[in-house]
């Protein structure tokens, strides 16, 4: 389909970025990278300023925060930035000198503030801003990769001069991304040096991991857009796991063959412009320095696979488990978390589809526009049962930009609404907009079930949490909570009244992204009712050797959920048929006979 993705195959610069979707294989791929230059001979640095970074199970070996050599690869040397770390460090040195000095819950909100993504992606910039512009490192080293590339947002962020302004100490509107650039002053040309680099095609590489899914393509055209419009214009895509049907495949095999054809041809122009590049999708986990090396050169045909043994799962629930515990309520709010691309939509609709089999009333509400979702809904024998509300990402946004210009940029300078409206870009903004709609919604839930696909996270909660607090005890008309928000956070709290369902893959990243997920909403006081493992292999009783030698490799993630979840955790097999319509969906709630 694509020529193979490998060293000689490219251009290298310096300095290359990998970047994709969580779940896609960009740090196994950034590593595979690595380990090829430094077996040509080349001195290499791997840098992961991912919070979920799993460089020391690749590398068999324990990676910290200093540069180290990695064993069996001379040439190779790696370092672990710890972005969670330095937003804390940061954090404390923009909030500490008013501790003393300004009341409880104006401290608690500047905290806040500086806890969301935002903050943790501009100190993970400072740390690698001095790897791209320290001579001594340079010199040192003939290709430095990262592991996760900065957002277009916060590129852009850096790029306006008012980040570098007292605007920060004046203004607030509610989102979390004014907060995080409050203690940048000293900083700017530094940052500076490091955007220059970025966008020198000479020196650096934009390297985009994707998987032929969906929702793994829509996120890598988005990453592609907003980058080039920053200026990191030299970019190429690597389209990792492509499968191949060998001459032992069952049904689930040629329904996942069939399903990543599908998914290419609907691929943007756009992104088909750029150099493309595939990996295969192999059955063997990528830890260790040999099989890093095989990755870039395997072949199905060079591998005789053979496994005779079944693959052993401990008996989980499926997912009308979940339902029946659920039904035994009259109303309620259920919502469905986890990163993109794990199935909480589908999670979503199938337990509104039990729960309304069991004759409860049911509203669904998502930010997903898929048209699947209403298609399923008319269906006369559900839709007496089922109301949906798609609400529209685009148009909330838009009315809360509108309304923010409206207050706190009345009284700005050009600069300053520059810097507001840039900051009204950001992912935290579209959050907090989507969640002030639900929040009208889940009022609902007095006397029926009220289920939310992609939920606010944690951050989220405790921001609006500190908002409210801080207008309490200082009144201003910006940045003010609506009373349906004010009500709706001891409602999601209660245990009685709210079910957290996340949702996750059996697969590494997805299992990592999870329990930091569930970490922040405990934090925000939130404590999760079940875990959904979505599209297990292990659970497909595929006869497939390639894909039965990657189920016996999930066992490793959902032995672990289950040892540290106290709560329900439910296994959803994959299936052959993809989710879309009631039929299918009924089939995800219905007891296995």
């Amino acid at each position: 389909m694509y020529p193979l993705f490998n060293t000689k195959a490219i251009e290298n610069t310096p300095f290359l970025f990998f970047t994709g979707k969580g779940g896609v294989g960009k740090t196994s791929t950034a590593c595979a990278t690595a380990v090829s230059l430094a077996d040509e001979g080349k001195q290499v640095l791997i840098v992961s300023t991912d919070p979920a970074s799993n460089l020391q199970d690749v590398f068999s070996m324990e990676v910290g925060s200093h540069i180290q050599q990695v064993e069996s690869a001379p040439g190779l040397y790696a370092v672990n930035i710890d972005p969670e770390e330095a937003a804390a460090t940061y954090r404390e040195k923009v909030v500490g000198p008013y501790r003393e000095k300004l009341p409880a819950p104006v401290v608690a909100q500047m905290e806040e503030q500086l806890s969301g993504a935002c903050t943790v992606e501009i100190a993970a910039f400072d740390e690698f801003s001095h790897l791209l512009t320290d001579d001594e490192i340079k010199d040192r080293f003939d290709f430095i990769i990262f592991d996760t590339a900065p957002t277009g947002h916060t590129l852009r962020l850096l790029q306006l001069p008012t980040a570098w302004s007292g605007f920060l100490e004046e203004s607030m509107h509610g989102a979390s991304c004014l907060g995080p650039l409050s203690g940048l002053g000293e900083k700017k040309a530094l940052y500076e040096a490091a955007v220059d680099a970025l966008a020198d095609r000479r020196k650096t590489t934009l390297i985009l991991v994707t998987k032929l899914d969906k929702s793994a393509i829509s996120e890598g055209e988005r990453a592609a857009k907003e980058l080039f419009e920053v200026g990191l214009t030299n970019q190429l895509v690597v389209i990792n796991g492509v499968f191949q049907l060998t001459d032992n495949d069952d049904e689930v095999a040629n329904k996942f063959y069939y399903r990543q054809q599908e998914a290419n041809k609907e691929m943007s122009e756009e992104l088909r412009r750029l150099p493309m590049y595939e990996l295969p999708y192999i059955p063997f986990a990528l830890t260790g320095i040999e099989a890093l090396r095989k990755f870039f050169h395997y072949s199905y045909q060079d591998d005789q696979i053979t496994m005779e043994e079944d693959v052993e799962l401990a008996p989980l629930p499926r997912l009308h488990v979940l339902v029946e515990r659920l039904s035994e309520k009259d109303h309620g709010v259920v919502m469905t978390m986890g990163k993109g691309g794990v199935g909480k939509t589908t999670v979503a609709s199938a337990i509104a589809v039990g729960l309304a089999m069991k004759g409860k009333k049911v509203h669904l509400t998502t930010t997903d526009p898929a048209a699947h979702i209403e298609y399923v809904m008319r269906n006369n024998s559900i839709s007496e049962q089922v109301t949906i509300s798609r609400i529209d990402p685009v148009k909330e946004v838009e009315s809360y930009r509108k309304s923010v210009l409206e207050t706190a940029g009345a009284d700005l300078d050009e600069a300053g609404l520059a810097y507001l409206q840039e900051d009204l870009h950001s992912p935290c903004t579209e959050e907090i907009a989507i969640f002030q709609a639900f929040s009208k919604v889940v009022d609902r839930a007095e006397d029926e079930f009220v289920i939310i696909d992609t939920a606010p996270t944690g951050h989220t909660l405790l921001l609006l949490d500190a908002s409210q607090s801080y207008f309490q005890e200082i009144e201003r008309s910006t940045g003010d909570v609506p009373d349906s928000v004010k009500k709706l956070l001891p409602r999601l709290r209660n245990r009685e009244e709210t079910d957290v369902v996340i949702v996750t893959l059996p697969e590494a990243t997805p299992v990592l992204e999870a329990s930091r997920l569930q970490n922040d909403l405990v934090r925000a006081g939130l404590t999760p009712s079940c875990w959904v493992i979505n599209q297990s292999f292990a659970a497909s009783h595929t006869k497939n050797p390639i894909l039965r030698t990657r189920a016996k490799a999930e066992q490793t993630w959902i032995e672990l959920v289950l040892e540290n979840q106290e709560k329900e955790v439910v296994l959803i097999p994959w299936m052959e048929e993809e989710v879309v319509g009631l039929d299918t969906l009924k089939k995800l709630v219905e007891e296995e006979e």
